[in-house]
């Protein structure tokens, strides 16, 4: 992709942001990670209600791209390199940040790693999980699009054919089952910001 393309891309997700958090030194980039249906993004607006940060959700900044998205490869070569960018950016403005993907890889969660470090932020990672049953349970639900607020378009079939690619995090991290309640969890990650 070409720097134009790029710095065009992030000048588009710039513009779809709404409010920005106050700024502060150290801000947090909290990269929460999970197949779909796992609970990532109510995880995430959960967190953000007791840690004012930015959520960015790559569903969201996908569609601010692409008017349809596709979700392969060739939109996600795109699409990342965009958000890492912008990431960073915001990182260096003191902007503390949740940014919800499915970050299976670690070779996709290592771009983050490098970004946090550049721009002075406390990295913390965030494995969100939730029982099969559950996860069914909740894309049948998004077929039927219950939850206004879900913006994916990942159904059971696309979780079923992710699932054998999730590596594990081999770096410190949480793991948050979606199908508990959230709140020891979310408080954890606050007392490690605040510390």
């Amino acid at each position: 992709m070409t720097a134009s393309r790029l710095n065009e891309d992030v000048e588009n997700l710039r513009r779809s942001l709404g409010d920005l958090p106050s700024p502060q030194i150290e801000p947090p980039l909290i990269v929460v990670s999970g197949l779909p249906g796992t609970g990532k993004s109510f995880f995430c607006r959960k967190l953000a209600e007791r840690l004012p940060s930015l959520v960015l959700a790559s569903d969201s900044l996908r569609q601010t791209l692409f008017l349809h998205p596709k979700y392969d490869e060739d939109e996600n070569r795109q699409l990342f390199p965009a958000c890492h960018a912008l990431i960073e950016e915001l990182l260096k403005r003191g902007i503390p940040i949740i940014f919800d993907a499915t970050n299976l890889l670690e070779r996709h969660r290592e771009p983050l790693y490098h970004v946090c470090e550049k721009a002075g932020a406390k990295l913390i990672l965030v494995s969100v999980e939730a029982p099969p049953e559950v996860v069914q349970e909740r894309l049948l639900a998004r077929e039927r699009g219950i939850d206004p607020e879900d913006k994916s378009r990942a159904g059971w079939e696309v979780h079923q054919r992710m699932k054998p690619r999730k590596e594990k995090i081999p770096r410190n991290h949480f793991v948050v089952d979606t199908s508990r309640d959230l709140s020891a969890a979310i408080e954890k990650i606050v007392r490690l910001i605040r510390k």
